[in-house]
């Protein structure tokens, strides 16, 4: 098996590609052990030293480190995906809901902004989603009020220090030229 590795925009961050479809739908951001919990492999990276995030895509993992060199921890890393992979284990155990509806509370806006939203949404997954993907990470729709679309940054894309300019300079500047209602574009 070979799996490739890719930098993300986020030098905490690191996208592994096994070459095996990871999430068959959405995507799973898992900050904790606890968290970790119904993935044998969220749990086999997490016990290693410095790891601190595990996100799954359609086709990728990212790992994000608190602490440590890449160049100690990947070598780890590739051997747990790999060890996961040969094992036949399931990716998670049980019912598991994937987090394209977690990261806090529900979606708000109000009802006369639906068709808003609507445009909203089909830009973000059209247009933001797979460029977002191809770094490692997800980002979701949460709100819009007051002219201000409130969305979740989730992987590699989540603690990024170039998050800010993709927000304010990339996804902002789309949806303003979309949707002149767009005022801003604020992270949760």
């Amino acid at each position: 098996m070979f799996i490739q590795t890719e930098a993300t925009p986020n030098p905490a961050t690191l996208k592994f590609l096994p070459g095996k479809p990871v999430m068959g739908e959405g995507t799973l951001d898992m900050r904790s052990v606890e968290e970790a919990g119904r993935s044998p492999l969220a749990r086999a990276l997490f016990s290693i030293p410095g790891v601190s995030g595990v996100f799954y895509g359609s086709d990728f993992v990212t790992v994000s480190k608190s602490e440590g060199e890449w160049q100690h921890l990947k070598p780890a890393i590739l051997g747990a995906i790999m060890e996961h992979y040969q094992s036949g284990e399931p990716l998670l155990e049980g019912e598991v809901v994937t987090s394209d509806a977690d990261g806090g509370d529900a979606e708000f806006y109000a009802e006369s902004d639906a068709e808003t939203v609507a445009t909203i949404k089909e830009l973000l997954d059209t247009r933001v989603r797979p460029a977002v993907a191809g770094d490692g990470g997800d980002i979701t729709f949460r709100g819009f009020r007051d002219g201000i679309v409130y969305l979740y940054m989730k992987g590699s894309c989540a603690g990024c220090p170039s998050s800010t300019a993709t927000l304010k300079h990339g996804i902002q500047n789309l949806l303003r030229h979309f949707l002149p209602d767009v005022r801003a574009v604020e992270q949760v």
